[in-house]
């Protein structure tokens, strides 16, 4: 039985799964199987999976059901005890499975394995991801004390960059199908999962977020995309100022979406249910701006700051 079952769910990234597939095989820890669900491709995605021939590659091919679906039936598909998820246009270092198998070691009652990460935004940005009260570059194994207050400027937990015991998800549930186009279905199973599990945190950056691949999920277009349903922890957050916080956060990204999609209506239904004592002041600023204010802002962060090599978040 593989110690570790790799869930590489696949649409339409020809340009992309041979690297991030030979970042698998090139990995230090060599126990594993991966479990590559085909969604539908319409490229050459299958053609290229086809030219690797390692023996622990299973393959399976669906109909075009998305994100969820795919992983959700990877999952059950798996023989490993550790489930790590990668997407089709993200990587890893060579010592990723090997960091994550040492953590689960070392906290074999967590229900989340998590690892530090670089995000990259072009050719010319790329930043190791910022956790709050924590140093994500630290080279240490712990468990995250709060994790929800420590996920409110890049998030702890990136689903290429995590792993899950299937028992876990077993016992807790696992995507929900009703989240489309990447709108936060892994966001809502972490938060089921660390309101009921300890999250364990390797401060090792062993992963690349691609944010400029192409054909990234989430970057379908907003107004048909279903988002998570963050009013469903609504009891869970009036004991959890954390919990709140991080909820608060979550809807303000949300909201300022649709802004720019130009739906004001749903924007406000997002926003309305945040305290506004969470936000920073970049944040209250960015949600009453107006729409063309927001718009032109962004522009100059996408075209001029990252090319200049410069991180500029509003949740910092």
């Amino acid at each position: 039985m593989p110690f570790f079952s790799i869930l590489i769910p696949l649409y339409n990234k020809e340009n992309s799964i041979a690297e991030t597939l030979q970042s698998v095989l090139d990995q230090t820890f060599t126990n594993y199987e991966i479990i590559i669900i085909n969604d539908g491709s319409t490229d050459d995605s299958d053609k290229v999976v086809k030219e690797f021939t390692d023996e622990r590659i299973l393959y399976f091919s669906t109909k075009n059901n998305g994100i969820s679906k795919a992983r959700n039936l990877g999952i059950e598909k798996a023989n490993g005890n550790l489930i790590a998820f990668l997407d089709a246009d993200d990587f890893w270092y060579p010592n990723h499975l090997e960091i994550l198998y040492k953590l689960s070691q070392k906290f074999p009652e967590a229900g989340l394995y998590a690892t530090s990460y670089e995000k990259r935004f072009n050719s010319k940005a790329t930043f190791p991801a910022n956790f709050k009260n924590i140093d994500a570059k630290s080279n240490s194994m712990i468990i995250v004390k709060d994790f929800f207050d420590a996920s409110t400027i890049d998030h702890i937990v990136w689903t290429s960059a995590c792993a899950v015991p299937k028992n876990v998800l077993n016992s807790i549930g696992v995507f929900d199908t009703s989240i489309t186009h990447g709108a936060g279905e892994d966001t809502d199973l972490w938060i089921r999962i660390a309101l009921v599990f300890q999250v364990a945190l390797a401060t090792y950056i062993t992963a690349t977020y691609n944010l400029d691949a192409g054909n990234r999920v989430s970057n379908t277009d907003t107004l048909k995309r279903n988002f998570m349903n963050l009013d469903k922890f609504q009891e869970a957050e009036k004991n959890n100022q954390s919990l709140k916080n991080y909820l608060d956060q979550n809807r303000y990204a949300i909201s300022l979406l649709y802004k720019s999609a130009g739906d004001q209506k749903t924007a406000k239904k997002y926003s309305q249910n945040i305290d506004y004592k969470n936000l920073n002041i970049k944040q209250k600023i960015l949600l009453i701006s107006p729409l063309f204010l927001y718009r032109f802002l962004k522009i100059i962060r996408d075209r001029l700051i990252l090319n200049a090599n410069i991180k500029l978040s509003a949740f910092e």
